[in-house]
């Protein structure tokens, strides 16, 4: 079962608008399905394709690369008979699968690219990263592109619910609630996206099991083990600190404040201290970070402070699986709850968690904002998220509060509104209830965050 992608779309544009005179790099967590989509365009868009996987290649691949890269006739002929593939000039493309694993090939692409001969798709998970770079110079003839798990809009397309998708874009476009019925059956697709997540194979999992959370899990639990075991291989004294962050990510999420506190992990720890962790962290694509921005009236990006940060699982029902052991979720009875909306503790958590999984979906980065009050001893304004119109003539943001419970007050939201009203675009509150507008803000059911 191949899940429908948005981002085959983009390698579609990307192979338009190029034509060659780039490659493209797809970056992502491990099991996203990069290989699965790519092999899929590969064989649909072009007369022939060679699918080369670094992480399972012959040692006469490796050998054809390291003698003949500076022959390309030689090392086309090579791979050709080696794959027993006839190549079409501009008609077949290469893929440099996991190319992480073999970074000289990551190199050549400059010389492969100026050849002008073929396409070239490159796929990594943990590409950024220092340790995966290093001794080889990036090609500037390689444009990146960013792949997430599958967003709410692509969940509900496995589901063939691609008119209830188009309905609550119109919705939220004209501002208006969903049909009753409409709207309950659109939660309910958000609590099977939050408890499933946007793995491919758990989704097929729960699909195959005729709806079966358990099967689901089982695949989620072989991902966050191909996790760890990623985090044990890093080659660098900040190893047992990224494994540490990533065993306590639910424990962080699960408080009031959500962000991160070094001191529950070794006693007087400094941000300073786990800088390269939490950029493990970020660029292996496996948590979404959050930094705290402290001053409104200039860009987020400028004014973020990196001493502050909460740090989310890239997917959600990843961080159902981390969160919970096998006995709690076997029994189905935390399914039953989360569906039911009777799981007030950790809804939260879970909450915050997709939000901010569907806003990195739409290309934001992650900002929240906090105001301590001296006399009261505590912060008086806290809000989830902020986002930005990255208009830099008309630069607007956009606060957006979670609530996971239909009673709520909205008091930091106002009390924020009115210290930047100048800056604001628009409030939104994220909500289990339907859409309504009330006195400028904006309340949306969860599943539109995928609007934002």
């Amino acid at each position: 079962m191949i899940l429908k992608r948005k981002v085959y779309d983009k390698l579609l544009a990307w192979k338009k608008e190029c034509n060659g005179s780039r490659a493209i790099l797809i970056e992502g967590a491990r099991r996203i399905g990069k290989s699965t989509i790519v092999k899929e365009f590969a064989e649909k868009e072009y007369k022939s394709n060679i699918i080369i996987d670094f992480a399972n290649v012959s040692g006469s691949v490796i050998e054809a690369f390291e003698k003949y890269k500076n022959k390309l006739d030689e090392l086309f002929m090579l791979l050709s008979l080696e794959y027993g593939v006839k190549l079409y000039k501009r008609e077949s493309v290469i893929v440099f699968d996991e190319v992480q694993k073999y970074p000289p090939a990551r190199e050549l692409i400059k010389y492969l690219v100026a050849d002008g001969r073929y396409d070239y798709i490159e796929t990594g998970s943990l590409i950024s990263i220092k340790e995966n770079v290093q001794g080889i110079v990036i090609p500037s003839e390689e444009r990146s592109m960013s792949m997430y798990p599958l967003d709410f809009e692509e969940f509900c397309w496995a589901f063939n619910e691609e008119l209830l998708v188009d309905y609550i874009k119109k919705c939220f476009a004209d501002r208006i609630p969903l049909e009753r019925g409409l709207h309950d059956r659109a939660m309910l697709m958000f609590k099977q996206y939050m408890l499933i997540g946007g793995m491919p194979k758990s989704i097929i999992a729960f699909l195959d099991g005729t709806r079966d959370f358990e099967a689901a899990d089982v695949e989620k639990r072989d991902i966050l083990h191909l996790y760890r075991d990623d985090i044990l291989r890093i080659n660098d004294k900040y190893k047992t600190k990224v494994l540490a962050i990533f065993d306590q990510l639910p424990g962080f999420l699960s408080k009031h404040e959500k962000r991160v506190r070094l001191g529950n992990i070794v006693e007087g720890s400094f941000v300073d201290q786990y800088s390269d962790t939490f950029f493990w962290l970020g660029n292996s694509m496996i948590c979404n970070e959050c930094f705290l921005t402290r001053d409104q009236n200039i860009g987020l990006s400028l004014n973020e402070d990196r001493t502050y940060i909460k740090c989310y699982m890239g997917d959600t029902g990843l961080l159902v699986s981390h969160a919970f052991d096998e006995n709690t979720l076997s029994d189905s009875e935390l399914y039953k709850q989360i569906i039911g909306d009777k799981l007030s503790m950790h809804e939260g958590m879970l909450y915050e968690n997709v939000i901010a999984q569907m806003l990195v979906a739409n290309g934001h980065k992650l900002y929240f904002y906090t105001q301590y009050n001296e006399e009261k001893h505590r912060n008086d304004i806290e809000i989830d998220f902020i986002i930005s119109n990255n208009d830099k003539l008309k630069y607007k943001i956009y606060p957006i509060e979670v609530k996971s419970t239909k009673k709520y007050s909205v008091t930091s939201l106002e009390r924020f509104r009115e210290k930047y009203r100048q800056r604001i675009g628009g409030c939104y509150v994220i909500h289990p209830k339907n859409l309504q507008v009330s006195d400028g803000i904006v309340y949306l059911p969860a599943y539109m965050a995928m609007c934002l």
